[in-house]
């Protein structure tokens, strides 16, 4: 019996058929930390940007159907790229609508940032996002890891949303076809992108929100990172409550209970302020980040028992890690 295996990539034969269906630029071998807050990672085979969800969806037609790969970069403030780079098209989609109705129905391109949004509709005198101050990156990555804080998720608020199927397809899509859990959804697993999401907020009082999100930026502010410094944010999910009802466990309190502040490999450390944000110092690579990362949770399963979960995800090629200690 012949057995077929996968062609290798083929950057040159992928151009060909992406600009037969495709009017944007495609560059070859760009790098993409330059796409990421961790500022980590190679070169993407293929790059190309689309700021208007009719090109995205006529670009991820054709990549589909002649099955090439591809990635899609929003925000980058979630992803760890491998030092191989990938291979195949990096897609950096630009959606940067915001537009506000009377009655506080919000709609917003994916690429907007979080605080931009924040920042909007409290100006506007609507509530229901002020919880939200002082997130990092886009709504699109919050909408699709369904990120928050202080009690509420994007999950929670969402009313609608357009997305673009891996097939190409634009789709209006309810909250529930997201099936949100804590801090992800079925955006990933169903290779979709978040072109733009709908928010309905009502009226509050616009001193009240303007003081909840600036309490709410000046405590993450004590405790997470300055702009200018690499990194994804909280790097590993809490953990489940123990009983039903309950809150999830912060899961820097046990980075903390092993000591995790004074880890490091190479120029990937753990932050000083907080426990569960890893931070590139200067010049990390991914494997030095996946290193530290294997180190804190084989500290944390060996004293609690406990598997600690990235809540950042990993793209390309995975490096073999040497570090000691028992797999988790």
């Amino acid at each position: 019996m012949n057995r077929q295996h996968p062609q290798p990539f083929s950057p040159e034969a992928a151009i060909r058929i992406i600009q037969a269906g495709y009017n944007g630029i495609v560059e070859t071998d760009v790098p993409l930390k330059q796409f990421t807050s961790f500022y980590i990672g190679g070169p993407a085979a293929l790059y190309t940007r689309v700021s208007r969800p009719d090109d995205a969806s006529q670009l991820l037609k054709t990549v589909s159907s002649a099955n090439i790969p591809y990635l899609i970069i929003g925000g980058g403030t979630n992803l760890l790229v491998s030092d191989d780079g990938f291979e195949g098209l990096a897609v950096h989609a630009r959606f940067d609508k915001l537009h506000i109705t009377p009655d506080g129905l919000v709609s917003v391109g994916a690429s907007v940032q979080v605080s931009n949004l924040v920042e909007q509709t409290v100006s506007a005198g609507f509530a229901g996002l002020e919880f939200a101050a002082g997130l990092p990156g886009t709504v699109g990555g919050a909408v699709a890891g369904n990120a928050g804080c202080f009690g509420s998720s994007f999950g929670d608020v969402l009313h609608s949303a357009r997305i673009l199927t891996a097939q190409g397809d634009i789709q209006t899509v309810s909250p529930e076809w997201f099936q949100f859990e804590y801090r992800c959804s079925e955006v990933n697993a169903q290779k979709a992108l978040v072109v733009e999401a709908r928010f309905q907020l009502h009226k509050g009082d616009r001193n009240a929100l303007r003081q909840t999100a600036d309490s709410h930026t000046a405590l993450r502010r004590e405790k997470h990172p300055a702009r200018h410094i690499k990194t994804a944010g909280s790097y590993f999910k809490n953990l489940p409550p123990l009983h039903p009802g309950e809150r999830r466990r912060a899961a820097g309190i046990l980075l903390e209970e092993i000591g995790a502040k004074n880890e490091s490999v190479g120029d990937a450390a753990v932050f000083e302020k907080h426990a569960n944000i890893l931070i590139n110092r200067a010049n990390a690579t991914a494997k030095d980040m996946l290193t530290l990362e294997t180190r804190l949770r084989r500290k944390v399963f060996k004293q609690f028992g406990e598997l600690l979960e990235p809540e950042v995800r990993f793209i390309g090629r995975r490096p073999v890690i040497d570090e000691p200690g028992p797999a988790v």
